[in-house]
C-alpha cells in the first residue's frame, strides 16, 4: 500500500483548518494532526513538504463532455475526446461524463468506455445516460436499468428551453425524475436528473412544475448553464431558495470567464443564496456555438477545464473568501452526487484527492485517489496514449 507523509500544509477543508501534516494509506487520508512523526524516512512511505502552501480538496466537475461534443457545423466540427492531464493540471479530480446536442454520433456505450478509461488512467469518472433528447436514449432500453445495472451511470441527462431540446414538459420531467430517484435509491446513486438550460421563454418553467406536481425531491433536478441571462439566473434563486441547486458553467475565454466569476459574485450577495447550493462546471469539450437570430450557427469553439479555477481565482480576487469559493467546486459538488465526507473535502477516512495551490492560487500539485498526478507543476502521472 502507498503511504505519503504531507507535511506544513495550510489545510482548507473546504473550511480553513490551519496548519496541519496529513497521512495517506492507498487512496485515502488516514489521519490529519498538527504534528506527525515517526513516518519520515520509513521505507514505503514518500514524504511531501508543503512550506505552506495551500492543500484543499481537489475539484469535482460534474459537466463535461469527455468524449468530445460539437457537431452543430457539421461532422468536421466534432469536438475531439478529453485527455487526463487536461483535467489534473487543471486541479480536477472527479468528473462527471454526459453527452450533448449529438446523440447520434456520440454514443452512450462510448461514454461509459471513457468514464471507466479515465477511472483506469487515475481520477473518478461518473457518467450520465440519454442526451439531449426526450423521450430518453439509453443502452438497456430504461433509464432505471441504465442506473441500477451500468457502472458508472449515476443519472440522466436533458435539455429543455433550448432550441435544440425535444422541449420536455413538466410532466416529462415528472417521469424523468421518478425512474432517476428511485433508480439512484435501488444503486445507491444520487439518480441525478441533469438539465442543460437554454435561453429560451421557458427558463425553469417545467422543473418548478415537476416540483409543485409530485413528489419527487428538488435535490434529484440539477438545472445548468444557469448564467445564460438574467432571467434564468432569478428562477435559479427561486430554486436554491427551494432548497434546490444550481450549476453555473464557467466561461470559454478570459473575458467571459470574468463575466461568470462576477455574476457568481452578484449571486453569493443575495439573501439565501449560498455556495452550499450553488455549483461551478467547465462544460469542458462541449461546443460552444454562437447562433444569430434565426438560429443558424455562425461560430463554434468548444470550453476547457482550465476556467475553473481561473474564476476561483477570481472570485477571491473580488472578495469572496477562499473557502466559500472553493464549495463550489468540493463540497457543493460532492453533496449533490451524495460523497458528502468522501469527495469534496480534507477529513480523516475521506478520498485523498488534494490539491495543492502555491502563490496566487496557483495550481502546484495534485493528488488523485492517493497518486501523485502533479507535483511542483510537473506531469507525473498520464493516460496510457499521452
Amino acid at each position: 500500500m502507498m503511504i505519503k507523509l504531507l507535511k506544513n500544509a495550510q489545510v482548507y477543508s473546504p473550511a480553513p483548518m490551519g496548519k496541519k501534516d496529513l497521512l495517506i494509506a492507498g487512496e485515502k487520508i488516514l489521519m490529519i494532526r498538527d504534528s506527525i512523526q515517526g513516518y519520515e524516512g520509513l521505507d514505503g512511505v514518500e514524504t511531501f513538504d508543503l512550506e505552506g502552501n495551500i492543500l484543499a480538496p481537489a475539484y469535482i466537475d460534474l459537466h463535461v463532455h469527455i468524449t468530445g461534443g460539437g457537431g452543430e457545423q457539421g461532422p468536421a466540427s466534432r469536438v475531439p475526446e478529453s485527455q487526463l492531464t487536461t483535467f489534473t493540471t487543471n486541479g480536477i479530480a472527479t468528473v462527471v461524463g454526459l453527452l450533448g446536442t449529438d446523440g447520434i454520433t456520440r454514443s452512450l456505450e462510448n461514454l461509459v468506455a471513457k468514464a471507466r478509461a479515465l477511472t483506469e488512467e487515475g481520477i473518478t469518472a461518473y457518467a450520465l445516460t440519454s442526451a439531449y433528447c426526450y423521450p430518453p436514449t439509453t443502452i438497456t432500453g430504461s433509464v432505471e436499468k441504465d442506473i441500477v445495472m451500468i457502472p458508472p451511470m449515476i443519472g440522466v441527462k436533458v435539455a429543455a428551453s433550448d432550441h435544440r431540446s425535444s422541449n420536455p414538459t413538466g410532466e416529462d420531467l415528472i417521469a424523468l425524475g421518478t425512474a432517476a430517484r428511485r433508480a439512484g435509491l435501488l444503486s445507491g446513486t444520487p439518480g441525478l436528473v441533469t438539465i442543460h438550460m437554454g435561453s429560451g421563454n421557458g427558463r425553469l418553467d417545467p422543473i418548478f412544475y415537476a416540483l409543485e406536481h409530485s413528489d419527487v425531491p428538488v435535490k434529484n433536478f440539477l438545472p445548468t448553464h444557469m448564467l445564460r441571462t438574467p432571467e434564468l439566473m432569478e428562477d435559479g434563486v427561486r430554486l436554491i431558495r427551494m432548497g434546490g441547486y444550481m450549476d453555473c458553467t464557467a466561461g470559454c475565454d478570459e473575458e467571459s470567464c470574468e463575466t461568470a466569476a462576477g455574476q457568481i459574485a452578484d449571486l453569493l450577495g443575495r439573501d439565501g443564496v449560498f455556495a452550499d447550493h450553488m455549483t461551478l462546471s467547465s462544460d469542458a469539450y462541449g461546443s460552444q456555438p454562437r447562433f444569430d437570430e434565426n438560429g443558424n450557427c455562425v461560430g463554434l469553439t468548444y470550453a476547457s477545464p482550465k476556467y475553473l479555477h481561473k474564476t476561483i481565482q477570481s472570485l477571491a480576487k473580488r472578495g469572496i473568501p477562499l473557502e466559500e469559493a472553493l464549495k463550489l467546486l468540493t463540497s457543493t459538488p460532492a453533496a449533490v452526487l451524495g460523497k458528502e465526507g468522501v469527495k469534496g473535502c480534507v477529513r480523516e477516512g475521506a478520498d485523498a484527492d488534494l490539491l495543492v495551490l502555491g502563490d496566487g492560487l496557483a495550481i502546484d500539485g495534485l493528488f488523485a485517489k492517493g497518486k501523485t498526478a502533479l507535483w511542483k507543476g510537473e506531469i507525473k502521472m498520464k493516460g496510457r496514449f499521452e
